[in-house]
């Protein structure tokens, strides 16, 4: 059986997979990948799948297109003493390294929660770090609203009355034309086509893994967000405001439903997967969740990329 297999046999197995690291999201994001698995005795205890890419004849190792983060994911024992949690996760990762090929350019987002800053320097990696926040959903949903800020607050009394919510994935266009204009408007071009996040789309259809939800005010489409999740967490993967209608309070409606959506079906975390943007960050603070930050590894030994990436800038 291949590394490759066998990754996907543990998958079906365990249900605690992060959704990112699912072989059907990697199938639906990936042209090609493989996967890393260590063991001790019989026991797994950790897996991280990784793209296969080649250009200009250099081996890289990127997080895939629409995807926020990539392993490695480490499973502890029942009977693990706290005290010995961060060397199990030390070894782990360090027998994972040492599966994955040689990459002269690396530039990926780890798993949040990894901490082994350490370890990623000794194996010729630059670790940065980029920020999301979380929201716990394993409280009352007064609670929850009561954590949020004023101002979003009263937005979201004052939209409730006004906005219509549904459910439908035939708005994915709209919502890769809301989202085209925005990046258009900041001066940034869109990375990816609507082929794309249909293919997407199709896999986590496939896989109970996603809702697209849509704000309308009368027939005028307000906002659009896209919520995928896994067993234990909602994601906010995408979304989109009407250029031409006021759609600031209706994505903060849309936002705060799929949280609702995501404390219904069990999910203990609301992730709305972070920005370094400053005005993005200002707000998702709004709605009182908390920061949490995850490494980014970067590596380029490669003269070639080096040389494209200064030409392009």
């Amino acid at each position: 059986m291949t590394k490759k297999n066998r990754y996907i046999d543990i998958c079906k197995k365990h249900k605690g997979i992060p959704l990112f690291m699912q072989p059907w999201w990697l199938d639906a994001v990936c042209t090609e990948w493989d996967a890393a698995v260590a063991t001790k005795g019989d026991l797994v205890t950790g897996i991280w799948p990784y793209p296969v890419e080649h250009k200009m004849g250099v081996n890289m190792l990127r997080t895939p297109l629409l995807t926020p983060y990539l392993g490695p994911h480490v499973f502890y024992p029942d009977d693990l003493k706290e005290s010995k949690l961060d060397s199990h996760e030390h070894d782990t990762i360090a027998d994972l390294m040492k599966q994955l090929p040689t990459f002269k350019v690396w530039h990926l987002a780890v798993e949040p929660g990894i901490k082994q800053v350490g370890l990623f320097k000794k194996y010729g990696l630059r670790p940065q770090v980029q920020q999301t926040f979380t929201l716990a959903l394993n409280k009352d949903e007064s609670v929850l609203l009561s954590d949020m800020k004023d101002t979003m607050r009263r937005n979201l009394k004052q939209t409730a009355g006004e906005i219509t919510i549904t459910e439908s994935t035939a708005a994915l266009p709209e919502l890769f034309a809301f989202h085209k204009q925005t990046l258009s408007k900041k001066g940034n071009e869109i990375p990816y086509t609507l082929a794309d996040l249909e293919r997407i789309m199709q896999a986590c259809t496939a896989n109970n893994a996603a809702r697209l939800w849509v704000a309308k005010n009368g027939k005028t489409t307000e906002a659009i967000i896209w919520q995928v999740f896994d067993d234990h967490c909602s994601y906010y993967f995408m979304g989109g405001q009407n250029p031409e209608a006021s759609g600031y309070k209706s994505m903060s409606l849309l936002l705060w439903h799929a949280m609702k959506e995501a404390k219904k079906m069990g999910h203990h975390t609301f992730d709305l997967e972070g920005s370094m943007d400053e005005g993005v960050e200002r707000f998702f603070r709004n709605f009182g969740g908390q920061r949490n930050l995850y490494i980014v590894l970067y590596k380029n030994d490669s003269l070639l990329w080096k040389m494209k990436k200064m030409m392009l800038g």
